[in-house]
């Protein structure tokens, strides 16, 4: 069984590499049926070793030894040993170099880790443990070396040969073949070793840094993609731009250079100056692509372009420090994303995320701090705590500091640390040398897992013309974490007076106000504040763009949420108050429901849904996010079982409810908001559509054969996918004869290409229909399916199995062993894959019994089954260990 390597790791352990490899000298020949690697190290003993005469032991995974020499001298078979999972070599000197040659079988490698063939194309994924698949290496990211890297192949089939760095030779070979040369002058670790080679086309521009330096810029796709890389440039200069003068950071190198490949299980990867893409994230034309494809482009170009400082010339020591670099470069893309379109908007878009995503991974088996303690397979620890937790503690650092002291400390971050390998504590260092503060106690932010809730009572005393708030905080205990100390939280806040005007703050014992808004630090576990000087009892405005990541629970009023979502100053806040007000309506529904009572219509919610359509002055951003309900797994959340029908029943009846009393106002704002002009990705014109296509999907809540009609010629007129998107979403959840023309009609046009038909199976995985199960098998054979392709994949069998809640828990368990079907097949082509298949049924502790023991036997059936992952092992082991902690 694959699982006999499956030993925990912890970070406890951490020891320096006995050996540091200075040269990297790699010689990668392509063939047809195989490749054959020659790699020469240069390696010397570490004097940060504890060991005193240190074997030396590399780690290779899948490879053949060919050859073995030290120092150009042959070795006998007796002077090395080989396995499964490294090679090891007893007698070494202090310095010395070491070459092997290896064949691999990239044709075969459907996992996607190390170097993988994806159609015609040759490409590596190295991060976290791939370049062992490669040759026999330090497989660690604090051993960092130069790399020289030669690729020799067939002329014809494989024109263009990239690595790392900077070319420094080409030449054409016999027999048709030819030979590209790459030096990266940069000390790297090696899950940072990129290479691709095939039949690429690029789209070339330049950009002159602050400095004056000339920057190439290519941007390499298949040719038949080459007229959808503009917007991707484009996200790359204005990268570039703001990283200069947000963080005074340069490009180090003659060129920068993106691949977009078909077949990738991550987003990207920022391989020094050879970023590799999942096509999603690279290709994009307004046919083809819908306004959130154009940002997230955005935003991933961004993320990795910032890596190469926040990830690459300072990178982390170990992998239990990976939100090192992923952390803050999250928040960096974040801010750019912030700067570059809607500041509101997009930090709701990133609090929806953490408190869908990150706050039920805190609350289940998989719960672990930003920086985890121990893993048995590291891939599984590229999660939403790492990254979007991660960030959050970054920008609570921001916030403490400000802006100046923080862009002091990421300066005396990148002084300092520069070309080293380093750890959450070193960047923590920084922001204490550079602020003189003590930020002893916030480093629990990155050692206790857990989601911390916050308790606030607030008193208004007349007499006193004070206010005091009270605030109490707790974690919840965590698999191997109880007890949890008090976390070092700052909160943002503001007191609106009754016309929604901030109110001068004045803490008791200052002499004057500090302004109108408070950063308020939390260190106890029971703390209050007073302020005074307040002529009437305010409303509160409390975590201020959620400037924590902590659960708030203030017992607010009807009243006061409808006002705040009107009046407040906070873009955020008037969004969560909506939120607020529509969750706590829904649960009353489902309450009702479940106790067998007549449904009926919460006219405040009501009203507040009127004033705010009606608003004609709105920013229509913000109020597309104000206007939509919060999500099935969200109230689920709030649930101490989760009642997956009533949740689901009550949440469409609302829709309908409210679509029905406002069907005028909503058939206005979809008029309004209509076009004549040419398709832009502005800011106006992404919050003009993302308004109008909410109001038609509300509006095909009524089932009026008027409005589907309405909704298929938008699909059939639309010069956008944008457009095109939202009508077929909606018609996909409608029985009506338009549903399957739309769906048709779409597949005839699309179906060559790869990234849109994704589309086509996630919106049919989505339908709300009955049927959908049987919908989505019969889709698996479609010929544009494959379960080789993780974007295939996620569309499919991710998107119905994480996202169509109601059809996924289907009481007879059908949607449980659907999905232990396909990670168990998934699982021999990609563990990793399968691993983020088996999460989403992690929590299911959250369902009923009956759910429970569905979903518990399709846990043991994967268990029980030959040959399972270490990813795989870990995942549902860990999901069935919280059963056994709780009896």
């Amino acid at each position: 069984m694959r699982t006999k390597n499956a030993k925990t790791i912890h970070l406890k352990d951490y020891r320096p590499p006995d050996y540091l490899i200075d040269e990297v000298e790699l010689v990668i020949n392509l063939q047809d049926e195989s490749t054959h690697v020659t790699s020469r190290l240069h390696i010397r003993k570490n004097p940060a070793s504890e060991a005193i005469k240190p074997e030396l032991k590399l780690d290779g995974e899948a490879l053949q030894l060919q050859n073995i020499e030290l120092d150009d001298q042959p070795l006998g078979k007796e002077a090395y040993q080989v396995d499964e999972r490294s090679l090891t070599v007893p007698n070494v000197p202090e310095r010395f170099t070491l070459t092997t040659q290896v064949v691999i079988y990239p044709q075969q490698n459907t996992n996607l880790e190390g170097l993988y063939r994806s159609g015609g194309l040759y490409c590596t994924q190295c991060e976290a443990e791939g370049f062992r698949r490669i040759t026999y290496y330090l497989d660690r990211p604090d051993v960092m070396a130069r790399f020289s890297t030669t690729i020799t192949a067939s002329q014809t089939d494989y024109p263009v040969m990239l690595a790392n760095g900077n070319c420094v030779d080409e030449r054409e070979l016999e027999d048709g073949r030819h030979q590209v040369s790459w030096k990266d002058p940069f000390p790297k670790p090696c899950y940072l070793f990129a290479m691709v080679a095939g039949n690429l086309q690029f789209q070339q521009d330049c950009y002159t840094t602050c400095s004056g330096r000339e920057v190439d810029l290519r941007i390499y796709v298949e040719p038949e993609n080459i007229d959808k890389c503009g917007h991707a440039m484009s996200s790359l200069k204005k990268a570039m731009a703001w990283d200069e003068a947000q963080y005074g950071r340069e490009y180090d190198l003659d060129i920068y250079m993106i691949v977009a490949v078909n077949d990738f299980n991550m987003g990207a990867m920022e391989n020094k100056g050879l970023n590799i893409f999942n096509s999603k994230y690279v290709l994009a034309r307004a046919d083809t692509a819908t306004d959130s494809d154009y940002q997230g482009i955005e935003g991933v170009i961004a993320h990795e372009y910032f890596h190469n400082w926040t990830g690459n010339r300072i990178t982390c020591r170990d992998w239990f420090q990976l939100s090192l670099k992923e952390g803050l470069t999250v928040f960096r893309d974040q801010e750019f994303s912030s700067d570059m379109g809607s500041r509101g908007v997009k930090r709701i878009e990133d609090v929806r995320l953490l408190r869908n995503h990150q706050f039920a991974e805190d609350a289940g088996p998989m719960a672990h701090p930003v920086r985890p303690d121990s893993y048995i397979e590291i891939n599984n620890f590229y999660t939403v705590t790492v990254y979007e937790k991660g960030a959050e503690v970054v920008r609570m650092q921001a916030n403490l500091l400000g802006p100046g002291l923080f862009r002091k400390a990421t300066d005396l971050y990148f002084q300092r640390h520069d070309g080293e390998a380093v750890t959450t504590d070193d960047f923590v260092r920084c922001m204490e040398d550079a602020s003189g503060r003590d930020l002893s106690q916030f480093r629990l932010w990155y050692s206790q897992s857990g989601t911390p809730v916050l308790e606030v009572e607030a008193e208004y005393k007349v007499q006193q013309s004070s206010y005091r708030l009270r605030f109490r905080q707790h974690c919840p205990d965590t698999p191997g974490q109880q007890n949890k100390k008090p976390f070092h939280i700052p909160l943002e806040i503001a007191l609106l007076n009754s016309e929604g005007r901030e109110l001068q703050l004045q803490l008791r014992n200052e002499a004057e106000p500090q302004g109108t808004r408070r950063l308020l630090e939390l260190s106890e576990a029971d703390q209050q504040f007073t302020i005074v000087g307040l002529d009437e009892k305010p409303v509160p405005s409390l975590l201020r763009g959620f400037s924590a990541p902590v659960k708030l629970r203030y017992p607010a009023t009807d009243e006061e949420l409808m006002f705040l979502m009107a009046r407040d100053t906070d873009p955020f806040n008037r969004w969560d108050a909506s939120q607020a007000l529509a969750q706590r309506t829904l649960l009353n529904l489902v309450a009702d429901y479940r106790a067998g009572k007549t449904l009926e219509l919460a006219e405040g919610l009501v009203k507040a849904f009127e004033t705010a359509l009606s608003n004609e002055t709105a920013d229509k951003a913000l109020l597309s996010e104000v206007l939509q309900l919060p999500g099935e797994s969200t109230l689920g959340d709030q649930m101490e079982v989760v009642d997956v029908e009533a949740i689901h029943h009550v949440r469409e009846w609302l829709r309908h409810a409210l679509a029905s009393r406002l069907r005028q106002r909503l058939l206005a704002v979809y008029q309004q908001n209509g076009s004549q002009s040419p398709y832009d990705i502005d800011p106006v014109s992404i919050a003009r559509r993302r308004l109008r296509n909410l109001a038609l999907d509300y509006l095909m809540q009524l089932h009026e054969p008027e409005i589907h009609k309405l909704c298929f010629e938008q699909f059939e007129k639309a010069d956008n996918m944008t457009d095109v998107m939202a009508a077929l979403s909606s018609l996909a959840n409608t029985d009506c004869p338009e549903r399957d023309l739309a769906l048709a009609a779409f597949e005839k046009q699309w179906i060559g290409e790869p990234l849109v038909m994704d589309k086509w199976f996630a919106v049919q995985a989505n339908s709300r229909l009955p049927g959908t199960l049987q919908r989505v098998r019969a889709l698996m054979n479609h010929a544009a399916f494959s379960l080789r392709n993780p974007n295939k994949v996620r569309s499919l069998i991710g998107v119905f199995c994480s996202m169509n809640i109601s059809a996924f828990h289907k009481i007879d368990g059908s949607g449980y062993a659907f999905l232990a079907d396909q990670v168990i097949t998934l699982d021999r082509l990609n563990p990793q894959i399968a691993a983020r298949m088996m999460r989403i049924m992690s929590r299911w502790r959250r369902y009923d019994d009956q759910r429970q023991a569905l979903m518990h036997a399709q846990f043991e059936r994967v268990l029980s089954h030959s040959e399972i992952s270490k990813d795989v092992y870990e995942i549902a082991s860990k999901s069935l260990a919280e059963a056994a902690d709780d009896q």
